[in-house]
């Protein structure tokens, strides 16, 4: 067993529903092992309430979330990230920041949740939040330590291809 820790960055143009609950899943999954954050390009300001009453329904806590610009982590005492993951296809088609140590990126894109209204919505991101949830158990099965950077990458970009990916997951 390693003691080593690794920093995780779920990227979206909003950050208020697909990156914060990504976040909130790996914070919990990731047992102190891993530690995410999650940030936005063009962040919303606030965490979607749906995002919010979803993760509280489901076990997972919630304080200390919020919507933030990704150039929140790109200055002096940052975290430096060994991951970043974008869940939304317009995140994975911006230029991103220099990201400091190299860290291993994927694309695992889902449809938003926030972008269907009324009735269906709150399954919507129960779904999404299913999906993040497999992807990231997923990711914790590998032997992090062990596996070289091309296994991880393709391991990375397959789990992104996984069910719900959304169509410009592929690309």
């Amino acid at each position: 067993m390693t003691d080593t820790s690794y920093n995780v960055l779920f990227l979206c143009t909003g950050n208020s529903a697909r990156s914060v609950l990504g976040e909130a899943v790996m914070n919990k999954l990731g047992a102190g092992r891993f530690r995410a954050f999650s940030a936005g390009s063009q962040p919303k300001g606030e965490v979607h309430p749906m995002s919010l009453e979803v993760l509280t329904d489901f076990g997972y806590p919630t304080d200390g979330l919020y919507s933030k610009n990704w150039h929140e982590f790109t200055g002096p005492g940052a975290p430096q990230f060994d991951f970043i993951f974008t869940v939304c296809d317009n995140a994975a088609g911006e230029t991103c920041p220099v990201w400091p140590g190299k860290p291993l990126t994927a694309h695992w894109g889902l449809e938003d949740p926030a972008a269907v209204e009324g009735e269906g919505q709150r399954k919507a991101f129960i779904d999404a939040l299913g999906y993040l949830t497999k992807r990231i158990e997923l990711f914790l099965m590998l032997p992090h330590a062990s596996i070289d950077e091309l296994a991880m990458r393709q391991k990375l970009t397959a789990i992104g291809q996984s069910e719900g990916a959304s169509k410009g997951a592929s690309e």
